[in-house]
């Protein structure tokens, strides 16, 4: 058999230690292990195969001597290429959360909570599941805010047992299969040793209690459906696109779990008369061609409604910027935005002979 580099394969030192070993091993178990979307058996294997000689001192040391065979000279371990064997995972692991990498496997179940529905971590709570709408406001809300009310057909908290999903006045008692936790533990054998898992009680859902006699509205579920009216405060200066979240607006979870958020999504309505970059607004107007020349104002419509005055020098060139302060979009900070004015000269199509003989005397 060929010689492994377990350091190289782990991508450590020879002198490394055991937490820069687990470290690693942690990292590249993240990366390629085959649950995982675009995980890697064969290469987990490896990596697995290199960690459980490396974490174990004494078979750390048979290695450095006689490298990845070191069981052809008769010290025992792992198949090679085989990658982790059985029998010696049963001889090493013990009752008390042992595995056959030597000890306790610690903070590792975490590497492997995605794969196997939490890991030693636990579970959450029973959530009930989040909704998303559509909003649509006119550009003017969208820059001041607004207040919209909605009607939803959701999941929502039985109102005649609280959510509780017992009949009201019915006796409860502590449930019998997690004793009160409202969890059951169950515990999975890997290659990497026991893992451990938490899961929502089946017989309680979750709430560590049962009911002599079920709720006759929801029929023990603890939620019903309903139309609610939902207040959504949408903030000053929100954009085209935004996703807003109001948590635990969503639906109710059944047997008084948490209750799922509500995401809003906001679309604008455009307005002809301006155009938005950030907290700034931007729009175009035409003068008249004397007014440019003489000098003058004029005045601009703003979006708090209303107008604007703008003084225009005297030969005033087309493409000229005016910026006026605060009447852009409104800020979080209080404060808003410039509202830039873009002025283009209106050029006359045809003129008269005596407005041509004008402006041949003014030579413009």
């Amino acid at each position: 058999m060929s010689h492994k580099d377990y350091y190289n394969i782990l991508g450590v030192a020879k002198n490394a230690s055991q937490d820069e070993i687990k470290k690693a091993f942690r990292t590249l178990a993240h990366k390629y292990h085959p649950d995982k979307q675009g995980g890697d058996e064969v290469k987990f294997k490896e990596i697995n195969e290199a960690y459980q000689v490396l974490s174990d001192d004494k078979k750390r040391q048979q290695y450095d001597q006689f490298g990845s065979n070191f069981e052809q000279a008769g010290f025992g371990g792992f198949g090679g290429a085989q990658g982790f064997n059985w029998q010696d995972f049963s001889t090493h692991f013990s009752a008390g959360g042992g595995s056959a990498f030597g000890g306790d496997m610690g903070d590792l179940g975490d590497v492997f909570g995605d794969f196997f529905g939490g890991g030693s971590r636990g579970s959450r709570k029973q959530k009930g599941v989040d909704i998303q709408i559509d909003v649509t406001l006119e550009f003017k809300e969208s820059i001041f805010g607004v207040t919209k009310t909605v009607e939803l057909y959701k999941n929502a908290s039985c109102a005649t047992c609280t959510g509780t999903g017992g009949k009201p006045g019915s006796k409860k008692h502590t449930c019998e299969q997690c004793k009160g936790s409202g969890q059951v533990v169950t515990q999975t054998l890997t290659i990497l040793g026991v893992i451990q898992q938490r899961a929502t009680c089946q017989s309680c859902q979750g709430q560590g209690a049962t009911y002599e006699e079920k709720c006759g509205t929801c029929k023990g579920q603890g939620i019903t459906k309903q139309k609610e009216e939902i207040t959504i405060p949408i903030p000053a200066g929100v954009d085209h696109g935004a996703v807003l979240q109001m948590r635990g607006k969503g639906e109710a979870a059944a047997h008084g779990g948490v209750p799922g958020d509500l995401y809003i999504k906001v679309r604008v309505k455009d307005d002809a008369r301006f155009e938005r970059d950030g907290y700034n607004l931007y729009s175009t107007i035409e003068i008249p061609f004397a007014t440019a020349v003489l000098g003058g104002a004029i005045e601009v419509d703003v979006v708090d409604g209303g107008k604007e005055t703008i003084k225009i020098p005297v030969g005033m060139q087309s493409g000229s910027e005016f910026v006026i302060k605060q009447k852009g979009v409104a800020h979080p900070s209080g404060k808003r935005g410039e509202y830039v004015v873009t002025v283009h000269i209106a050029v006359p199509k045809s003129v008269t002979r005596e407005q041509k003989k004008m402006l041949e005397d003014l030579h413009l």
